[in-house]
């Protein structure tokens, strides 16, 4: 387990989460974070595209591990079938069927339990201080695609909901690739970030 770990009550944490969500109507704050993380995650805005932002992933199969009720795959482009959510939570019925419409896979699960294979890209946003064992996640991310963009939150004293401290050497190591680090005040997002589009 990583360093720092208070030891958390899984479904307390878990509890946070949903109730921080709410009912997913507005997510607005949340979404525009995401155009900071997508741009340190090495995704560009299609400038062919009359919305924004949209990202065109060239026909590759990605699976975003705790991506939520607003996975960045819900602005993708040229998505390949197979291109998956993975996420615990407990959201409102229709977060499942907008994702379903737009032809992606949503598994209610845990991205520990996560088993799949042969996706071009992992992304990883904004997830590991949440979660039950985040090595274990990026152990599983590396069976499943040669590529992990990524963004998470690193130096940051754990809390109800975040009960990691993540640091940027440790996430190296699981990774086996060497990610950035940098401080944010952007967008809402504040705080000392770790980042990279990382092949291995």
């Amino acid at each position: 387990m990583p360093k720092d770990n208070p030891n958390p009550d899984a479904a307390e944490h878990q509890h946070f989460e949903r109730d921080w969500w709410g009912t997913c109507a507005n997510t607005y704050s949340e979404e525009a974070k995401q155009t900071v993380y997508a741009q340190l995650m090495g995704l560009t805005h299609d400038q062919t595209s009359y919305r924004y932002p949209v990202y065109n992933t060239e026909n590759k199969k990605i699976v975003d591990l705790g991506g939520g009720p607003i996975s960045m795959l819900l602005k993708c482009t040229n998505l390949r079938e197979g291109s998956t959510v993975v996420d615990p939570c407990d959201y409102p019925k229709w977060v499942e069927e907008r994702y379903n419409h737009c032809g992606i896979t949503y598994l209610k699960e845990t991205a520990e339990n996560f088993t799949g294979t042969g996706f071009d890209e992992v992304w990883i946003y904004n997830v590991l201080q949440h979660v039950i064992n985040p090595k274990q996640i990026i152990d599983n991310a590396r069976m499943a695609a040669p590529k992990i963009r990524i963004f998470e939150w690193i130096e940051t004293e754990p809390t109800l909901g975040h009960p990691h401290k993540l640091h940027a050497d440790e996430l190296n190591d699981w990774i086996g690739a060497n990610g950035q680090a940098t401080y944010l005040n952007r967008n809402g997002c504040v705080g000392l970030c770790y980042y990279g589009e990382l092949n291995f």
